[in-house]
C-alpha cells in the first residue's frame, strides 16, 4: 500500500453478473501513480482505469460526474450509528460477493485519509479520513480517476443508512475488503466526521506517484507527510496483493496476462499476484523473486527490496505472514485514522468482542455437582436458566439457584411419582 501500495481497481464480478460488471478494472494501490478506473457496472465502462492505491496516477480522470454524491444529497450526520455501522458492514460483505470490488473500496478509504498532512493542525484543512472525497473537485485530482465508481457502488449502501457519515462508511469498507479477502482483522473505531462543503477539500498533489525518479525518497516524503514509518509503508505496500492495472487507462502493466484473461469480470490487466483477489504475503515473495513476467513490478514495488531500510521489513514480510498481518492491521488502521475528527471524541467500536465489557466466563460447572465434565448442551441450558433468574457472566447470582432449582425438581419428580402410584 504504500505509495503504490494496493492495486486497487473496482473488482469485476463473477459469471452471473459479469453482465453488470464486464469493465471492472483492477488498480494497483490507493496511491496510484496513474489511476487505472475501475468499472464495476457496464454504465461505468467509459471511466478511465486506477492503478494504484496511493499513487498518484497523472492524468485526471474523464468520468467524474458524480454530483449526487454531494452532502447536499444527504442530512449532515456528525456522528455515526453504531448499529447502522454493523448493518452496513454486512450490506458490504454481500456487495464484495457478487462485484468482486475488494481492490477499488481499498483505495476508497486509502485515498479519502492519504491526503493527511500531519504539519496542519486545523481541522479539515490539515485532510485525512473526513469524507472530502465525495465531491467532484477531489473526485477530478489525477490520483483518483475511477473512484466515481466506488462511489456508485456504495452510495446505495449509504442511502440505506443515512446516520452513517462517508468518512466512516469509506474507512469502513475499505477495512471490511480485506478482511473478507483473507487479510487480517484490522482493529478499527469509528464516529468521524464528515466535512460539509466541496471548499473542505485539500489540495491535488497529496497522494504519492508509481513511478517517481528516487521512488523510495518519493515514498517517504509522501508518507512522513503523514506521520508513517518505514515499517508501515513497507506493510501497507502488502495490499498491493489485491488488484490489477489496465495500461490503457492507467500507463501501467500489460494488457492481459495468463493471470487476468478469464476474469472474474471483464479480462485484461496486469496483476501483481497469481491470485490477486486474495490478500496474503504473496506479494513480497513475487516481487522479491521476479522470475514471473506476467506479474506487475512498479518503480516503488521494486524500492521495497533496493532500499536497505525497507528491506529489511520486506524481507521479513517474505519469511513470516503473520509478522504482516499484523503490521498491516496497525498500519491500515492508523492510516484510516489520519486527521479525522471524531464524535464521540474516543470513536465508536463496533465489534462485538471490542465493544462490550469481557466479563467473568461462564463455567457451567460451577454450577452443578460432581466432577463429570458436562455437555455442551447442557452447559447452553444451564446458563440459559441462570440468566434467566437474573444471573449473567459478569454479576453472579447472590444464591446458588441451582441447587434449589434441582431440590425443587427432585421433589417434584418425587411427588408426581407417588401420586402416580
Amino acid at each position: 500500500m504504500a505509495a503504490t501500495a494496493l492495486g486497487s481497481v473496482a473488482a469485476s464480478s463473477a459469471s452471473s453478473t459479469t453482465r453488470f460488471l464486464s469493465s471492472a478494472t483492477r488498480a494497483t494501490l490507493p496511491f496510484s501513480s496513474r489511476s487505472s478506473s475501475l468499472s464495476s457496472f457496464k454504465f461505468l465502462r467509459s471511466a478511465p482505469l486506477i492503478s494504484h492505491l496511493f499513487l498518484n496516477q497523472g492524468r485526471p480522470s474523464s468520468c467524474v460526474s458524480s454530483r449526487r454524491f454531494n452532502a447536499a444529497s444527504h442530512p449532515k450526520c456528525l456522528a455515526s450509528d453504531p448499529e447502522q455501522l454493523k448493518s452496513a458492514r454486512e450490506d458490504i460483505k454481500e456487495l464484495l460477493k457478487t462485484t468482486f470490488c475488494h481492490p477499488i473500496l481499498v483505495r476508497l478509504g486509502w485515498h479519502d485519509a492519504g491526503t493527511y498532512n500531519k504539519n496542519i493542525e486545523e481541522w479539515p484543512q490539515r485532510g485525512g479520513a473526513n469524507g472530502s472525497l465525495r465531491f467532484d473537485v477531489e473526485l477530478g485530482h489525477g490520483a483518483n480517476a475511477g473512484l466515481v465508481n466506488a462511489l456508485k457502488l456504495i452510495e446505495p449502501i449509504k442511502k440505506k443508512y443515512s446516520n452513517v457519515t462517508y468518512a466512516d462508511l469509506f474507512q469502513l469498507a475499505s477495512a471490511t475488503a480485506i478482511e473478507e479477502a483473507g487479510g487480517p482483522k484490522i482493529p478499527m473505531k469509528y464516529g468521524r466526521v464528515d466535512v460539509v462543503g466541496p471548499e473542505q477539500c485539500p489540495e491535488e498533489g497529496r497522494l504519492p506517484d508509481a513511478g517517481p525518479p528516487s521512488p523510495a525518497a518519493h515514498l517517504r516524503e509522501v508518507f512522513y507527510r503523514m506521520g508513517l514509518n518505514d515499517r508501515e509503508i513497507v506493510a501497507l505496500s502488502g495490499a498491493h496483493t489485491l488488484g490489477r492495472s489496465r495500461p490503457e487507462r492507467s500507463g501501467w502493466g500489460k494488457p492481459e496476462t495468463k493471470y487476468t484473461k478469464n476474469g472474474p469480470g471483464a479480462p485484461g490487466g496486469q496483476s501483481w499476484t497469481v491470485q490477486w483477489l486474495k490478500f496474503d504475503n504473496s506479494y513480497f515473495k513475487d516481487i522479491k523473486e521476479r522470475r514471473d513476467e506476467e506479474l506487475l513490478v512498479l518503480p516503488t514495488d521494486a524500492a521495497l527490496f533496493e532500499d536497505p531500510s525497507f528491506k529489511v521489513y520486506a524481507e521479513k514480510y517474505v519469511e513470516d505472514q503473520e509478522a504482516f498481518f499484523k503490521d498491516y492491521a496497525e498500519a491500515h488502521a492508523k492510516l484510516s485514522n489520519l486527521g479525522a475528527k471524531f464524535d464521540p471524541p474516543e470513536g465508536i467500536v463496533i465489534d462485538d468482542a471490542s465493544s462490550k465489557p469481557a466479563g467473568e466466563k461462564f463455567d457451567a460447572a460451577k454450577y452443578s455437582y460432581g466432577k463429570r465434565e458436562l455437555s455442551d448442551s447442557m452447559k447452553q441450558k444451564i446458563r440459559a436458566e441462570y440468566e434467566s433468574f437474573g444471573g449473567s457472566p459478569d454479576k453472579p447470582l447472590p444464591t446458588n439457584y441451582f441447587l434449589n432449582i434441582i431440590l425443587v425438581i427432585a421433589v417434584l419428580a418425587i411427588l408426581t411419582s407417588l401420586l402416580g402410584n
